[in-house]
């Protein structure tokens, strides 16, 4: 059985006969991590359900549980009390308040805007007959929409794609991390500012509605309206970024399914589904620990140790997914994993699932010829790291 080494750039290209070979042999698996830690990893759908739903693993790492809040200065304590991370007890809190600004009827009243976003975007590489996937629309597209939601300057909107991308492989690599922290120190700073401009003149935007949000006395503080906002960059940008890259990718791979979505443009909500399913922006879940001892199939998982969930095994488990290897634009029963599940639940899914599936549709409506400018998969460069799945650059025709 191959081991699962997520710097392998083999592993990277194409993890799933790996994770195959993991869900038949050894289901709850111990691995190192690139930080040089040991954690687990379930590998199997209904094993990822019970764990996400089950509070003996929680998010918060354990020497934060009894803190309200870490000592460090701002841009440390983003990364510690964000809603990814929190106690279930601040989940919950923190989750209510948000959801009082980030309403679905708010998120389907940016329809118009995203078409326009991405028919501008379409607009400027119209002429040159080619086009770079993920610079020239999956990158910029979402960027520009959660910039508007929150009321950045179209000035600095460049600040903030600059930003997420070097956070972004932080996040997702050690190697990076130095310069993430810099890059998070100056994007905190710049929301300081920002906030403070808003609470002397209220507007029309996600950061003065956070703003305005109140529950029996209790608001947002500063600190976690920063970590919201890194939360939104991540789950909000980099989500739909990888869900438009790694859909379109696979939909040349397939181009039976490519035609059928072109004759049948309806489907393309549960394509998107699909593409979720088949090969989703978020590889593995972020990190829990074990609040007690958990056995799980004949394994000891000790308590305080580390543990993940990988999405991108659950969601080909042959044991919930009938052919679960094939890519299916048409299948029904599609109850994948990509955003999680329980009270994580992702927050900006619905605005991820309204962009992936505007930013694809109107790509194959505008450019039907659409085609790889390179040899296949082989010639294409994954990002690194075991965070987020998808590839840097793909070079296309049309």
């Amino acid at each position: 059985m191959a081991k699962i080494d997520f710097l392998n750039e083999a592993f990277i290209r194409n993890p799933f006969p790996v994770y195959h070979g993991v869900r038949e042999k050894d289901p709850v698996y111990r691995f190192l991590l690139p930080t040089g830690q040991y954690a687990w990893i379930i590998t199997r759908y209904d094993d990822a359900v019970k764990v996400l739903s089950d509070p003996r693993f929680i998010t918060t790492p354990p020497h934060l549980m009894e803190a309200s809040k870490s000592a460090g200065p701002p841009h440390k304590d983003i990364i510690s009390r964000n809603l990814l991370s929190v106690n279930p007890a601040d989940h919950r809190r923190l989750r209510r308040l948000i959801q009082k600004a980030f309403t679905p009827q708010m998120i389907e009243k940016l329809r118009s805007r995203i078409e326009e976003i991405a028919n501008d975007l379409l607009d400027k590489v119209q002429p040159k007959g080619k086009i770079n996937l993920i610079e020239d629309y999956a990158f910029p597209l979402p960027i520009i929409v959660i910039c508007e939601m929150l009321g950045v300057p179209l000035e600095d909107q460049d600040k903030f794609r600059k930003w997420s991308d070097v956070i972004m492989e932080g996040v997702n690599n050690p190697q990076f991390a130095e310069q993430s922290e810099n890059v998070m120190a100056a994007f905190v700073d710049y929301l300081q500012h920002l906030i403070a401009s808003r609470r002397n003149n209220l507007q029309e935007d996600l950061i003065s509605d956070l703003i305005r949000v109140e529950e029996d006395g209790d608001v947002l503080s500063e600190e976690e309206m920063y970590a919201l906002v890194f939360v939104l960059i991540i789950a909000g940008h980099e989500t739909t970024v990888n869900l438009i890259g790694n859909g379109v990718l696979a939909l040349l791979e397939h181009p039976e399914q490519k035609a059928k979505l072109q004759h049948q443009p309806e489907l393309i909500h549960s394509a998107v589904e699909e593409i979720l399913r088949y090969d989703g922006p978020a590889e593995v879940s972020n990190i829990r620990w074990v609040t007690e001892d958990v056995e799980l199939h004949g394994k000891t998982i000790h308590k305080g140790e580390m543990l993940l969930i990988s999405f991108s095994s659950a969601n080909r488990d042959k044991e919930a997914f009938d052919e679960s290897d094939s890519f299916d634009i048409t299948r029904e029963t599609n109850h994948h994993l990509a955003f999680g599940k329980g009270v994580h639940y992702c927050l900006g899914a619905p605005l991820a699932r309204l962009e992936g599936e505007i930013a694809i549709s109107t790509l194959l409506q505008r450019m039907p010829e659409l085609r790889l400018r390179e040899s296949g998969r082989d010639s294409l460069q994954w990002r690194t790291g075991m965070i987020i799945r998808g590839v840097r650059e793909i070079p296309l025709l049309f």
